[in-house]
């Protein structure tokens, strides 16, 4: 039976194979450095391993864990609380809330840990204020917490990652059936208890996507657990490759690491088994806001200002202040340089993605062959795995292939060619294109989902090329899923700080490395001006954000009037009347 099916399958055209053969080749390309990874930890030099499970490894281990653990109840409590607050409650300044609630998406978590530290340290404003309000001459006369310290990091870090629990969380409230809500509330339930016992549960698999995506941030930071003092696994690779030289060591970390995130993604397909993340259809009612009364509003109004104050007005206040303070003393040339390598590495990141994103995009649309989907989400693996992690998986194949070319060319033509690939550009770019292909890959493929099949076969009727039909028919259509993949992809590159520290050329530095080198230098205030810079450039996708939010709650009201009023129900899918 099964020769006879392969005999009646249809013969694929030239044309197809290599587009196969091409997504194949190029997912295994996106996907190398995490197969190097592997195997330079399985081989090491020496008793590498034995020696980290006995010395760091499990310090390292634990603070990690220590570190996603408060982060993830943290984010939870903040995410998914203001998001019941924006969808569920009508109070003063709910639609200004629900935009500001994004804006720490816009700061990186080693910007906001250098001002909190420079805010709250000994010699800080906070402490120096309490001391002369209280008379107070040194540290031993009061108990203030140490915020280079685990617990810190993770205050620090959830009022900056809160976000994606918020977005996601926000979007299953707006979503659901408000038939439930009030199913509970007439069998005698307030609602808030409606909220613990049936918005809660269906919106599970959104709280903990959220959750893993703010942990994968957590597990990728480096500049910020480095300048607080914690010893995380991410820090410990940093250490053991280029303060101890053990390439080895960093590797076998590297691949505990790439346990965690292996888990993380496992616990994420976990909570997704047999649910959707919407629980809406046409038929169903929007979220109807209850009116908060009396004091309750302006308390629910402060509730969600306090993390937008303190993950986001707090540290951009204390950077402008800073830029303000030294702007005679600013070297603006150098300022320029570092944003025109950034701006360059961006833009030639975001532009190779985006070209992949749509190639492998476009394979798994067109082919429907399973090994073509599975490579496209291999290619995507690359999110999932911090930035020091990649570093090691491209630097150390891209020197030995520099090596190996440099000695054919020394024994064959007698002239060494030199680094061709490793320390350049080539490299920084390569990882922001495996670190962020998911982005891509991922805004190209919604686009994709938009378009009817039937479109490219029209244009095939009307003799066109499949090359042709993709060029006049789809990429106009999908014109704003490649703007928005090309834009997500260019600002997380200008904000990306560990592989391109690790990476980098000499003498060659980005707004965010230079930050870096001013915070380990101590000199914060030096640092404010390119770190204001990224986070300019960081507000852009969070306008984009907001304004996906607006439309999609609008279209979830727009459907519930339409239902309702029985007009023009061919403009709803799914909505016509039996014939």
């Amino acid at each position: 039976m099964a020769a006879t099916d392969a005999k009646l399958a249809p013969r694929r055209s030239r044309g197809e194979r290599r587009l196969i053969a091409g997504a194949l080749a190029v997912s295994l390309l996106v996907a190398s450095p995490v197969l190097a990874i592997v195997v330079i930890a399985l081989s090491p030099t020496g008793d590498v391993w034995g020696h980290l499970v006995s010395t760091v490894l499990p310090g390292y281990a634990a603070t990690t864990l220590q570190l996603m653990l408060g982060v993830g109840i943290v984010t939870f409590l903040i995410g998914t609380g203001a998001a019941w607050f924006v969808t569920m409650y009508a109070f003063p300044g709910r639609r200004v809330v629900d935009w500001l609630l994004m804006l720490p998406l816009a700061m990186p978590t080693y910007l906001i840990a250098y001002t909190y530290v420079d805010v709250l340290a000994y010699s800080g404003p906070v402490q120096s204020g309490l001391r002369e309000a209280f008379g107070w001459q040194s540290a031993r006369d009061y108990w203030f917490p140490e915020i280079r310290s685990v617990g810190g990091a993770i205050f620090v870090m959830a009022f900056v990652l809160y976000p994606y629990v918020y977005l996601t969380v926000r979007a299953a409230f707006v979503q659901q059936s408000l038939q439930l809500i009030e199913a509970s509330r007439t069998l005698g339930h307030a609602l808030g208890s409606s909220f613990v016992k049936v918005a809660l549960p269906l919106a599970r698999p959104a709280i903990v996507a959220g959750i893993i995506l703010a942990l994968m941030e957590c597990l990728n930071d480096l500049g910020a657990v480095q300048y607080f003092g914690v010893n995380t696994l991410t820090a410990g690779v940093y250490t053991t490759w280029l303060h101890r030289n053990n390439l080895g060591g960093a590797a076998q970390i590297a691949l505990v690491m790439l346990v965690f995130v292996f888990v993380l993604v496992l616990t994420e397909r976990w909570a997704r088994r047999g649910r959707r993340f919407i629980q809406a259809t046409g038929h169903e009612r929007p979220p109807e806001r209850e009116r908060l009364k009396g004091p309750w509003r302006w308390i629910a109004l402060m509730l969600c200002l306090v993390p937008i104050i303190l993950g986001f007005f707090i540290p951009a206040g204390v950077l402008v202040a800073f830029a303000l303070r030294r702007i005679a003393e600013q070297d603006i040339g150098r300022f320029a340089s570092e944003a025109l390598n950034s701006l360059t590495l961006s833009v030639l990141a975001a532009s190779v993605a985006v070209l992949i994103g749509l190639f492998l995009a476009h394979a798994a649309r067109t082919s429907r062959v399973r090994p073509v989907r599975i490579a496209s989400v291999a290619a995507s693996i690359g999110y999932a795995v911090p930035g020091t992690v990649l570093a090691i998986g491209i630097l150390v194949p891209l020197a030995r292939f520099d090596n190996a070319l440099d000695a054919f060319a020394r024994q064959a033509f007698d002239f060494s060619t030199g680094l061709l690939l490793t320390g350049t550009m080539f490299s920084i770019v390569f990882a922001y294109v495996v670190r962020f292909m998911a982005v891509s890959y991922g805004a190209i493929d919604a686009g994709y989902a938009r378009l009817s099949p039937h479109l490219p076969m029209a244009a095939r009727s009307l003799g066109r090329t499949p090359f042709q039909a993709l060029r006049e028919v789809q990429l106009p259509l999908m014109k704003p899923a490649i703007v928005a993949a090309a834009l997500l992809v260019f600002v997380d590159s200008m904000k990306e700080l560990p592989a391109t520290l690790l990476l980098r050329p000499f003498n060659f530095d980005t707004l965010a490395t230079q930050v870096y080198t001013y915070a380990s230098l101590a000199l914060v205030e030096e640092a404010a001006l390119p770190a204001l810079a990224i986070v300019a450039v960081g507000i852009i996708p969070v306008l984009a954000l907001n304004h996906t939010m607006a439309l999609a709650t609008a279209g979830v009201a727009q459907v519930h009037e339409i239902v309702l009023s029985g007009q023009d129900k061919d403009t709803v899918p799914g909505a016509h009347a039996p014939r």
